[in-house]
């Protein structure tokens, strides 16, 4: 009786901290380090873990997409993205006609194109503070467009980027925030068929 108890009581302890600690050890490492952290930093990790919990895709937790409006084409989101681009002081330094898929089923990806925008005075004030930001550039947004005739545009969100870590410089934080603006707006705006 004693050996089944204590081995009741050995596993039960296994489970709990086989499933417990590293939440435990998240929130501890959260509270004690937190008042090193930007003022949104938890805000933003945890709207990003709802996310990840509600869709279960990691992936759709740090971006943000806009759906594109009936009647715009993707040409017509090509013309747009290189006119904003300019608009927001970005450098267009890439595009790729990634593929199209005439025959796509309706939830199928018929057609994938991708622009790469920076803005070089930016990125290198970025780099000489971390180089690991490198990861990050250039800037992206990419077009999908499904069977259905749905489209979307999809762009990182940039939060956790500027407000996930420990409160950057105040001109880094400006300039980083307009980044943030135009990575937003541009697609949004496109989306829409704005120039």
């Amino acid at each position: 009786m004693k050996r089944s108890l204590l081995t009741a009581l050995l596993a039960l302890s296994f489970a709990f901290f086989a499933s417990g600690c590293s939440t435990m050890h998240m929130g501890w490492t959260a509270m004690t380090g937190q008042h090193k952290l930007d003022d949104r930093a938890m805000d933003a990790y945890d709207d990003m873990f709802t996310k990840v919990v509600k869709y279960g895709d990691p992936a759709r937790a740090m971006m943000r997409e806009w759906k594109v409006d009936e009647g715009i084409s993707a040409d017509d989101i090509k013309e747009s993205i290189e006119a904003l681009t300019e608009e927001y002081n970005m450098r267009l330094t890439g595009y790729v006609k990634m593929y199209s898929e005439p025959n796509a089923k309706p939830d199928e990806v018929k057609e994938a194109r991708i622009w790469s925008l920076c803005n070089l005075p930016i990125a290198k004030t970025f780099l000489n503070y971390s180089r690991y930001y490198g990861g990050f550039m250039p800037c992206r947004i990419m077009y999908l467009e499904y069977g259905n005739g749905d489209a979307y545009l999809i762009s990182m969100d940039m939060t956790l980027a500027i407000y996930g870590g420990y409160s950057l410089p105040p001109k880094m934080l400006k300039i980083g925030q307009e980044v943030e603006v135009a990575m937003e707006e541009i697609p949004e705006r496109a989306a829409k068929g704005d120039f």
